[in-house]
């Protein structure tokens, strides 16, 4: 395992523009990564095996719906802790952050924002803590970047409603104790609402042999004539600009946590490219890979600064659903070519398990899709920029 000290590139001093309430959350979420993370992750993600005790240590910190209330169990933050807590999360994983955002931005959000009183109160505290883990019910076998066609239906009968369907892609749903799902009614109209762990009908199969986010545990959520108390549905909410809010927040998020696997794949190369020598020197001092490392770091920089504009206003409930989808396809993009980079400065080392850059490049081929793929993101903001829809 490769393990050298760790200290956060900052070129442009973005901490100058950071609280020290900041500083202090960003320093905890970083130690702890660095203990609990970092020796186990690369075993764990051969091994195709999700570390689960480590859910609960993350409601210790904090970390699950850091924004939520502390009245509901939440932390209390702003949204600037959060992509910061995300950025060192996923300098750790992608499955890590994967599991804290799943967890904080489409369960925790949708039931504070949409939920009722009573909702909140019996879901999100335990949710804050790890002791419940949940999951988000949208994708489809066949709708993805459409998720209007979705066939999920749930039926009125009277004393409760009966869900059919299914959801696929779904991170944590193997071992979720609820499920946020998002079906139709008989309307056509799109409902939330919360699928609890052993309602008769309710089946949530792992999907394996994957080659990306191996760390990290998917599956799928099957409805068979599930029957949902009319108390689970939530209330506040109606049509696809339910979901849709929560992808905002997790693309958010995604924003933040791509440049912290960009981070650790920049100093991994760095410190490779200063130790190893070849021709007599360091490789650091040739051209080529001074070329690398200079295009690496301002590509993440422009990256920081762009997670932390996109804060301020998502702080002052300012930042649009194009802006959103602009920072999480940049930064997400930036941090799969830096892996790439960062990978052929290490040569064939950069393949195997001592170093973390493979694992991160296989992980961002996942993240560049989920939450929107990068095309659509760029669409989205093709509509905003033309005000003309291309994928309808």
């Amino acid at each position: 395992m490769y393990n050298k000290s760790y200290q956060a590139v900052d070129y442009f001093n973005i901490d100058d523009l950071l609280g020290e309430d900041h500083k202090i959350i960003r320093s905890s979420i970083r130690d702890w990564v660095n203990r609990r993370v970092k020796p186990i992750i690369e075993k764990a993600a051969l091994e195709h095996r999700f570390p689960q005790g480590l859910m609960q240590e993350m409601g210790e910190l904090g970390a699950l719906g850091p924004y939520i209330p502390e009245q509901y169990g939440g932390a209390g933050l702003d949204q600037m802790a959060y992509g910061l807590i995300m950025t060192e999360l996923e300098r750790g994983d992608s499955a890590i952050r994967s599991a804290a955002s799943v967890q904080s931005s489409l369960v925790m959000y949708p039931i504070y924002t949409f939920g009722s009183e009573e909702q909140r109160k019996k879901f999100l505290p335990k949710l804050a803590s790890g002791e419940m883990i949940g999951c988000f019910g949208l994708t489809e076998p066949g709708y993805g970047s459409d998720p209007g066609g979705m066939l999920s239906r749930i039926q009125d009968k009277g004393g409760h409603y009966l869900l059919n369907g299914s959801k696929m892609w779904i991170t944590n749903s193997p071992i979720a104790d609820i499920a946020v799902v998002w079906a139709k009614d008989e309307s056509g109209k799109v409902r939330g609402l919360i699928v609890e762990k052993g309602m008769p009908g309710f089946t949530a199969p792992e999907t394996k042999d994957k080659w990306s986010l191996r760390a990290s545990i998917t599956g799928e959520l099957v409805f068979d004539d599930v029957r949902i108390p009319k108390e689970n549905i939530l209330p506040n909410i109606s049509g696809l600009k339910g979901p849709l809010k929560c992808l905002n927040s997790a693309r958010y998020g995604i924003s933040w946590g791509a440049v912290g696997a960009a981070l650790d794949c920049y100093h991994t190369a760095l410190d490779y490219a200063l130790e190893r020598k070849q021709f007599g020197k360091p490789i650091a001092a040739f051209q080529l890979q001074q070329k690398k490392l200079a295009e690496m770091l301002t590509e993440i920089t422009k990256g920081q600064l762009l997670a932390w504009r996109l804060g301020m206003l998502r702080n002052e409930d300012k930042a649009s659903p194009a802006q959103i989808s602009m920072a999480k396809r940049n930064n997400v993009n930036m941090a799969l070519q830096v892996a790439r980079e960062s990978r052929q400065i290490l040569g064939a080392m950069g393949i195997t398990a001592d170093f973390p850059i493979m694992r991160h490049m296989m992980n961002l081929e996942s993240v560049i899709t989920y939450e929107g793929t990068h095309d659509i993101h760029l669409l989205i903001t093709g509509a905003d920029i033309t005000g003309i829809q291309a994928f309808e």
